[in-house]
């Protein structure tokens, strides 16, 4: 079961309304997910998120940021909201993140395989999905801009490709 407080999450991550530049700042970035302690609800893993507003003032490259907020041994998911450049336009867009370290115990992977159905279903109109089972899948950006669109995508967090 995925708990309200993540649907709440999403639903402020998804909407673009016109703002001020300091309500923009108080958006959310990244935010990651993980299994209730009693392993029956999907829950936003304390601490684990950054607003908009801290790219630049204290977090130089977001991404890169985001990436080392994933644990190296067990699995979460996480969505990231992802600026970038194509030939034609700047775009944002939500990216939906399934972490699934290689070191990851075997029945935390089969836990969260079974329940990213649960999730994804509450994510509607996410357009890009991430599948990583190592930090060597994500940490280099060309992989997640093959995912939103290969090789029309020359810039990511405006850093170029």
């Amino acid at each position: 079961m995925v708990s309200d407080s993540v649907l709440e999450i999403f639903n402020a991550m998804k909407v673009r309304k016109a703002c001020t530049p300091e309500e923009a700042k108080k958006r959310r970035k990244a935010v990651v997910f993980c299994l209730s302690p009693d392993k029956k609800r999907i829950i936003p893993e304390e601490g684990r998120e950054f607003l908009v507003g801290d790219c630049g003032e204290k977090i130089i490259d977001p991404y890169k940021h985001f990436v080392e907020m994933l644990p190296c041994d067990d699995c979460r998911y996480a969505l990231y909201d992802c600026t970038y450049e194509t030939k034609e336009s700047k775009k944002e867009d939500l990216v939906f993140i399934f972490w699934a370290p290689d070191e990851a115990p075997l029945k935390s992977k089969m836990i969260y395989a079974s329940s990213k159905d649960a999730i994804k279903k509450k994510f509607t109109g996410i357009k890009h999905e991430v599948q990583a089972n190592n930090k060597a899948d994500i940490k280099d950006r060309c992989t997640l801009a093959e995912k939103l669109g290969g090789n029309i995508v020359i810039s990511v967090e405006g850093m170029p490709l």
